[in-house]
């Protein structure tokens, strides 16, 4: 299954318990019961905060999507051809090396977006997800502050 298909399969699963959840948070402020009302103000913000937050990563996906599909036009996208264990990840001195490189880059060029896309590469090939998703967030407030 592509990622995309997952990511599809996995956003109308999680629509559909919202809806159910959302209706169960109805029924129960129905009720008129002051303890299932303040239930069902709670189940009804649950979902709520769910759906944002979906909605956020999807977002995210789709500019980082973007920024990959118009670097590669460019010819600018990394090449993913770092030496790799038998496990699949990428040799440590590779990628620190890839990392080196990208973090130069963006020292010379910090309000280019294109520099901190490859170095989220850098940090995801190291498998630093919160600095990749840090920097890709970078890039993606760069492109669209140009």
């Amino acid at each position: 299954m592509t990622a995309k298909r997952a990511v599809v399969v996995i956003a109308v699963v999680f629509i559909a318990y919202a809806v159910l959840l959302g209706w169960r948070g109805v029924l129960l402020i129905g009720t008129g019961d002051p303890v299932a009302v303040g239930l069902g103000i709670a189940v009804l913000v649950i979902p709520l905060v769910g759906l944002y937050l979906v909605w956020r990563e999807l977002q995210f996906g789709r500019r980082t999507e973007a920024l990959a599909q118009e670097l590669d036009l460019e010819g600018g996208l990394p090449v993913d051809d770092l030496p790799r264990r038998p496990s699949g990840r990428i040799e440590r001195s590779a990628a620190d090396a890839a990392f080196a490189q990208y973090q130069s880059e963006v020292e010379a060029a910090p309000d280019d977006w294109r520099t901190w896309f490859r170095l989220s590469t850098a940090y995801d090939a190291a498998g630093d997800r919160r600095r990749a998703r840090a920097s890709m967030r970078t890039a993606i407030a760069r492109h669209d502050g140009s």
